[in-house]
Parts: C-alpha cells; structure tokens; sequence
C-alpha cells in the first residue's frame, strides 16, 4: 500500500476564489514560460511559473479521459507527489460558457482595435491579456469536446 502512495500525483488548483480542482492523477501537463511541462507521480520538487494555457490531467479514476482546465497565469509548485497550482483564475472545460467565452473575445477585439486607434498602450496591453484569455477559454472547450 505504502508503494502504491509513491505512485500517486494530487493535483490541485487555487484561486483567490478558492479550489478549482482536487484530485489524484498520473500526469498533468502545464504551459510553463518556457514551454510545455509534464509532472508525473515523484517527480523533483520544482517552482514554475505559468503562461495563460491549458492545463490537462490524466486522472487515475479515469484513465480513457482527461480533464482540461482553462489557467490564467500564476505558478506551479511540485513536492513530495502534489502539484500545487495557484492561478489569477481557472476554469474546467465543464464549466466554461461558451457563448461567454465568444463575447469575450469579441469585446477584446473590438478593444484592441479602439486602443490602437487611439494609440493607448496600456489599453492595448490589457486587451491583448484579455484576448489570451477569452481564446484559452474557447480552445480548452473545443479541446474537452473531441
């Protein structure tokens, strides 16, 4: 039993909202900076920080099927077999709205475009950040769908 523990990822996911997800896996993959990152069961303990991405994770309960979550930002910490990440915010592919996620992106097209007409930097940045966003959220809701 104690050897079967060893083997055993938990991932869990916080936001100043509270947890967005718990649960024990055999791999989860996160964008990282500097790219993509596996973290599997007694992996070296390791400090990352996230770019706006999709985190997906292969649960032991559910083998055939993995769970996608929308992260905006943040850090992950890994040590002794649980991968702690903590977001700006998170939401799993079940829950996105896509209809939501659309208008989103919609209303930061249109920001962009009025900040580049205006020649408004910080408007700019902040609508690009929100573009990032509304697009993670689409695609981690196309991707749990296939």
């Amino acid at each position: 039993m104690a050897d079967e523990q060893q083997d055993v990822l938990t991932v869990n996911i916080v936001t100043p909202d509270g947890v967005v997800y718990d649960h024990r896996a055999k791999l989860v993959v996160v964008r990282a900076v500097d790219g993509d990152l596996g973290i599997m069961a007694n992996h070296e303990p390791i400090v990352a920080p996230l770019q706006i991405g999709e985190v997906r994770v292969q649960r032991l309960d559910e083998p055939d099927h993995e769970n996608r979550i929308a992260v905006n930002g943040g850090f992950m910490e890994v040590a002794d077999n649980v991968a702690s990440i903590v977001a700006d915010s998170a939401e799993r592919a079940r829950d996105i709205d896509l209809s939501r996620a659309e208008a989103a992106r919609e209303r930061a097209e249109h920001k962009i475009e009025t900040a580049k007409q205006t020649q408004n930097q910080d408007d700019l940045a902040r609508a690009q950040v929100a573009l990032r966003r509304a697009i993670n959220r689409i695609n981690v809701k196309h991707d749990a769908q296939h």
